[in-house]
């Protein structure tokens, strides 16, 4: 009985040792995350009061985009009639001919040495 007591002793010493490292672990971890937090958290407030100062300026991008956009249609229409008024259209009545060399059509000599005689 002795032994029985000595071992259930010795487990209960091992399984607190064993608790104790792990929660001095899980501690240092969670100690890491919460640094690593609070400087996200200060980050966030750093991108937040820089966003403040561009707020009033995004209302007069919009509004200047709104004003844009309303014109789009307008200006659509007169890229339209540019387009139209410069486009190319050949006029097919003046096309001059294929030109045609100035001494006729020419005659080959390769023909002759095979023994075909072609036009003239």
């Amino acid at each position: 009985m002795n032994k029985l007591v000595v071992f259930t002793v010795i487990d209960i010493v091992a399984l607190i040792a064993g608790l104790a490292i792990y929660l001095f672990i899980v501690g240092k971890q969670l100690a890491k995350v919460a640094t690593n937090l609070e400087e996200a958290a200060d980050l966030v407030w750093k991108i937040k009061a820089n966003a403040e100062v561009i707020e009033p300026g995004l209302e007069r991008i919009n509004r200047t985009g709104a004003i844009v956009a309303g014109a789009l249609p307008l200006l659509y229409g007169m890229a339209e009639g540019i387009i139209v008024g410069a486009t190319y259209k050949p006029n097919l009545d003046t096309t001059p001919p294929v030109a045609r060399p100035a001494m006729g059509t020419r005659r080959s000599r390769m023909l002759d040495g095979v023994g075909f005689i072609g036009k003239s």
